[in-house]
């Protein structure tokens, strides 16, 4: 089904076509997560994501720090027809401002990596998506640059990773085709979709700022204290203290008590 899909998309509409072709596609899909392309270094690969994103009906592109700068005229080229989607993008300097808004965050790779987090196939993924946008919660994709992927530091501020079943022999995929892979499962859902939703017990999940300022909340007391130690281990161990936080399904009021200990310890220490 993939393979046709595919077949059928590889024809360029014009931008008349293209744009009776999104209408068409973005009707009656609901809310829809965000496309996060992080520090994308060229101008046609941003242009293919935008294509990739609209050919499933999404729309909602946004990225951060791009190489060659924004607007770009070599992405608009390559997204022939999908302008709209790149007219709609927001553009931010660094990734905690992208994903500052965001409730749940998947981080896509096809390495392994020493973080401790849940990794989950582009349809399990998408089929927990869709159930929290159905919640109304604000759901994020990151996709690394082309030529190294994600960082580390970056996938440690996600949730949970996708990660592609592709050939171990050659597992590097073009950013518009982990896109597409992407986008075709949460179009895929659409339709044939059955997933139990997480109940919070009447409470609201904190959104990534939050979870960002409840880091670099403990980091800066336990950096005064000198737990990072010794020194050239500080970075790996802020980044493990940052994967921990977001690998953890907290509500806001969650934080709030996070927040509440470390400041009466600091208060019972200082008394």
């Amino acid at each position: 089904m993939l393979a046709l899909m595919l077949r059928s998309a590889y024809h360029a509409p014009n931008q008349r076509e293209g744009s009776a072709l999104a209408d068409h596609m973005t009707d009656n899909l609901g809310p829809q997560p965000e496309i996060v392309l992080v520090r994308p270094q060229m101008g046609e690969n941003i242009g293919a994501a935008a294509r990739a994103m609209l050919n499933f009906g999404l729309e909602r592109m946004r990225i951060i720090a791009p190489r060659d700068g924004w607007p770009n005229q070599s992405a608009v080229a390559m997204a022939s027809g999908a302008g709209r989607v790149l007219d709609g993008a927001g553009v931010y300097d660094t990734l905690a401002d992208g994903i500052g808004d965001c409730d749940y965050v998947y981080a896509t790779t096809a390495r392994s990596r020493d973080l401790a987090k849940p990794i989950l196939s582009p349809e399990r993924a998408m089929a927990e998506a869709r159930a929290m946008r159905a919640e109304g919660k604000k759901v994020a994709i990151l996709f690394g640059p082309e030529r190294t992927g994600l960082e580390n530091g970056e996938v440690a501020r996600a949730n949970a990773i996708i990660s592609v079943p592709v050939n171990p022999g050659f597992a590097s995929l073009n950013l518009a085709q982990c896109v597409l892979l992407t986008a075709y499962e949460w179009r895929r859902q659409t339709t044939e979709f059955q997933h139990e939703v997480m109940e919070w017990a009447g409470s609201e999940r904190a959104p990534s700022i939050e979870v960002e300022k409840l880091a670099e909340h403990y980091e800066a007391r336990l950096d005064e204290a000198g737990f990072f130690y010794p020194p050239t281990k500080a970075p790996v161990m802020k980044t493990t203290l940052r994967n921990m936080w977001s690998r953890m399904p907290m509500t806001r009021a969650d934080v709030q008590i996070f927040h509440g200990i470390l400041r009466q310890l600091l208060r019972g220490k200082q008394g």
